[in-house]
């Protein structure tokens, strides 16, 4: 009997033990050549939706580096933005509605400019290595954004569209 009773608390304690925090393990290589392993947390999956999702300081993956915009919104971009938005991006996107894709409306207030417009001109890199395109691609049913093969210049006059939507 104490035999059963000393074997259920090992096995309990097991089981308590293996259902805590998992760790990753990652080796880093230091200056001399050795390499150094490390042991860190696994990071606890996101509970909000990456089209939810604020990251303003990732620019993603693609031409666009750096982008300051304008205090001022140009009509005449915004117009011509639009237009392009119209032909090329209303089969999956909605301005104020999720669709196939995430509606643009207030996406500067999630994602920065590099980041839109890298996703515009570059979107099969951007799903294979940005970690939000990743997830957006997840959360959108696996629907990737199609390159309709515009510009810098037509890419930037679609994100000053972008700006006039709230």
């Amino acid at each position: 009997m104490k035999l059963t009773i000393k074997f259920i608390s090992i096995l309990s304690l097991l089981i308590a033990f293996s259902c805590g925090e998992k760790e990753k393990k990652e080796s880093y290589s230091l200056e001399n050549g050795n390499a150094v392993e490390e042991t860190k947390k696994a990071e606890p999956v996101s509970s909000v939706k990456a089209s939810e999702r604020i990251d303003l300081t990732n620019k993603g993956v693609g031409p666009v580096k750096s982008l300051t915009l304008p205090a001022e919104i140009d009509p005449a971009l915004v117009l011509q933005g639009q237009d392009i938005y119209n032909k090329m991006c209303t089969a999956c996107h909605k301005p104020n509605e999720k669709f196939i894709g995430p509606p643009p409306a207030g996406v500067l207030e999630r994602r920065t400019p590099e980041w839109v417009m890298n996703m515009i001109l570059n979107p099969e890199v951007m799903i294979v290595q940005d970690p939000l395109a990743k997830d957006l691609l997840m959360e959108f049913n696996g629907a990737p954004m199609a390159n309709q093969n515009l510009t810098e210049d037509q890419a930037r006059a679609i994100l000053e569209y972008f700006r006039t939507l709230k």
